[in-house]
């Protein structure tokens, strides 16, 4: 079966690196599925997104992922991030009342920015409130 190589890097931390049968993520420009042979690009990563990267093994790695690039080259994937989470490491409990916090703080960019944020660990976290 056919992979890619793949790097996920955050300002603060690689988040991971190896291969991967595929990678899904949302850009600017709607969301987008990367497969081994695809053609060359440079992406914005959307902020409040979620990257899903299908493991050599089949396992999905999901990730919130916070502003950024994807760039996709004949070498493979390269992720820059400026603040990732993997699914895993989400407190559920914190991102709800991040939500909720967001929420309360009214139509301000940055009310509306923290709000992106909080969903998008959610979803990655696999809850939908």
């Amino acid at each position: 079966m056919a992979t890619l190589q793949v790097e996920l890097v955050a300002v603060e931390r690689k988040i991971w690196s190896g291969e991967a049968t595929r990678v899904i993520a949302r850009t600017t420009e709607g969301e987008l599925g990367v497969l081994p042979g695809h053609a060359p690009l440079l992406g914005q990563l959307a902020d409040g997104g979620v990257v899903t990267i299908r493991t050599e093994s089949g396992d999905d790695l999901v990730v919130a992922a916070h502003g950024g690039f994807l760039s996709v080259t004949e070498r493979g994937v390269s992720i820059l991030a400026e603040t990732a989470e993997i699914s895993s490491e989400i407190d559920v409990e914190r991102a709800r009342e991040a939500l909720r916090r967001a929420e309360s703080e009214g139509d301000s960019p940055e009310a509306l920015a923290a709000a992106r944020r909080a969903q998008s660990r959610l979803r990655a976290a696999g809850d939908s409130a």
